[in-house]
């Protein structure tokens, strides 16, 4: 006789960490994040991509010098909220398509097409936070 052994899966929790506005803290927020996915049981593709996105966007287009950028992920049902937190509030994320041929520039295309929803607050001053949520329901 089979039996699947499954994992159990988190239904609520939280994980935040607050990393330098670098290409490097990039990556590691990602490297981090995953491992905490990892641990609640949780599907790691769809949140990990659009945690490096968020991440990357945050050290390049939201990078003030000195400053650094905040990841929190939020587990509530079935959802996977992902927030990234930097000091640029000056500057909203813009989604556009960029030029056939540019290696770049489609990354908030990305993180539409892998979350139900995402958005930009503002505050307190200076700082600005770009958030979406990934469905886990399907895995």
């Amino acid at each position: 006789m089979n039996q699947e052994i499954t994992q159990p899966r988190a239904r609520t929790g939280q994980f935040a960490v607050q990393l330098s506005a670098t290409r490097r803290g990039a990556r590691l927020a990602r490297l981090l994040a995953t491992e905490q996915l990892r641990s609640w049981g949780l599907p790691l593709e769809d949140a990990s991509l659009v945690i490096g996105e968020l991440a990357t966007n945050a050290a390049l287009h939201g990078y003030v010098p000195g400053r650094d950028f905040r990841i929190l992920l939020s587990v509530y049902d079935d959802v996977l909220r992902i927030e990234v937190a930097d000091t640029r509030g000056d500057r909203d994320p813009v989604k556009r398509e960029p030029p056939g041929d540019s290696e770049g520039g489609r990354g908030l295309l990305l993180v539409e097409a892998l979350s139900v929803r995402w958005g930009t607050e503002h505050g307190p001053f200076p700082r600005k936070t770009v958030w979406a949520e990934v469905a886990l329901t399907g895995s």
